[in-house]
């Protein structure tokens, strides 16, 4: 079983192919995530400070590129499965933006 570390939060086993967004707010990391999981918004932006986020999907490729100057490593976490050891920093919550989360992604 894969482990994520999240900067500031918690270590936690999380199962094969799960999708990063999901294993982050059931850890009880209020991270935002306004387009229900849909690549269309980038609030649910983290950074991979460590480990092998798997391939960048296309449709994840293609929103990254319209912003502006982002630094290594950022990834969408809707758009990531964990399968090996992470270790994040989540870059956008529900507090510190005072928006709210929109949709939970689907699995």
């Amino acid at each position: 079983m894969p482990q994520l570390i999240i900067e500031g939060g918690p270590t936690l086993d999380v199962a094969a192919g799960t999708k990063l967004t999901l294993a982050i707010e059931d850890a009880g990391i209020p991270i935002l995530h306004r387009c229900g999981g849909n690549s269309r918004c980038t609030t649910c932006r983290v950074l991979i400070v460590a480990g092998d986020a798997g391939p960048m999907p296309e449709i994840e490729r293609e929103r990254l590129a319209r912003e502006a100057e982002l630094e290594p490593g950022i990834r969408l976490s809707c758009q990531v499965r964990v399968e090996s050891d992470l270790t994040i920093r989540v870059l956008q919550t529900t507090t510190s933006t005072g928006m709210p989360a929109g949709s939970r992604p689907a699995d």
